[in-house]
């Protein structure tokens, strides 16, 4: 026997018998006698025969397998996605293919090319933060490709889409600094473009409406990760208009801004007061301990995942369905406590 893996015509050669009487065999056909099906099934399962899906794929025009695409494997929030959209596939009998944009638009154009070519029935996509154009979008829709958007979704494109609540996540924590009595609170965001952007900022605006705070647009910055978020932040801890709080885009940025605060000896939250965006395992890690909006990411892969299935299960359906996964205020040390007038009983 050849080294590597066994296929159907290794299996006829070494029985002497055809490829297709095999295939037959193992696809349980009562064409084929029950002693033959159980020699060719011991035999197979004895050499850990498996079968090859593009092949199956191939010959039935349809596969059992869904791509993905995310901007960053090594974010917490994108990691549990993941998890999320497995397990439910598992329990399809579905498989998964995940690819890396690396927030690159070519390459998720690329991404996108090697997903059709490996020919999965359906695509999951977090779109990168650099992508304005759509074209590699629109492709699979002309192909017929089922695609569910999630999280960073493309609203140029009429597709089914699971997303955050971006916008009461960031609200209602912009309004409990604001009960905590923080009166200049900067927001450090995405690129504007990105639709979880525009949504996190309008959340901060309204919580400033709400109280009838004047908006400085000075206190508004584009500081999306841990490096941006410690310099724009010291930049404005050092002018003479110092916010007292910071609502950031995620965790993060959240943690470069308390490293910009550390730095320059003021005291957390007493002095500024910090609320990251994901709850991600960084949250936690950090000192003091970082307030933060769970985005529960794993919930989110599962709704993705499950409109995607449905959509390829029933390809003639042209409803666009969308979710929108709620968030919550997880309270940790980086915020001052609610005015005890103002606690639940």
């Amino acid at each position: 026997m050849k080294k590597g893996r066994i296929t159907i015509k290794d299996i006829a050669k070494n029985l002497n018998i055809s490829a297709s009487t095999v295939s037959r065999a193992l696809n349980n056909n009562p064409d084929i006698s029950p002693e033959t099906r159980k020699l060719v099934q011991d035999y197979a399962n004895e050499h850990k025969y498996k079968p090859n899906s593009l092949a199956l794929s191939l010959r039935n025009n349809h596969s059992n397998i869904i791509g993905v695409i995310v901007p960053e494997l090594a974010n917490h929030f994108f990691s549990s996605v993941l998890s999320g959209m497995e397990t439910i596939a598992e329990d399809h009998d579905y498989h998964v293919i995940v690819c890396q944009s690396s927030e690159e638009y070519t390459k998720e154009i690329r991404n996108v090319q090697t997903l059709i070519e490996a020919r999965v029935c359906g695509m999951l996509i977090s779109q990168s933060k650099t992508t304005i154009k759509y074209d590699h979008f629109k492709e699979l829709i002309d192909n017929n490709i089922p695609v569910v958007f999630f999280d960073r979704i493309c609203t140029g494109i009429d597709s089914g889409k699971v997303v955050v609540d971006d916008y009461s996540g960031t609200l209602h924590a912009v309004d409990y600094m604001i009960q905590t009595g923080c009166k200049h609170i900067a927001f450090f965001g995405a690129p504007p473009h990105l639709e979880i952007s525009k949504n996190r900022k309008n959340g901060y605006l309204d919580a400033l409406r709400k109280h009838h705070f004047a908006i400085d647009e000075d206190l508004i910055r584009i500081a999306d990760n841990k490096q941006l978020g410690y310099e724009r932040a010291m930049e404005l801890l050092q002018t003479e208009k110092r916010p007292d709080a910071f609502m950031a885009m995620n965790d993060y940025t959240a943690s470069g801004i308390l490293l910009a605060a550390k730095t320059l000896k003021l005291r957390v939250p007493e002095d500024v007061s910090i609320c990251g965006f994901s709850n991600s395992n960084i949250s936690q890690d950090t000192d003091p301990m970082l307030t933060t909006v769970d985005q529960h990411p794993q919930k989110v892969g599962e709704e993705a995942m499950n409109l995607i299935l449905e959509k390829v299960k029933d390809p003639e359906s042209t409803e666009k369905k969308n979710k929108i996964v709620k968030t919550s205020l997880v309270i940790r040390e980086t915020t001052r406590p609610l005015p005890d007038h103002l606690k639940q009983a």
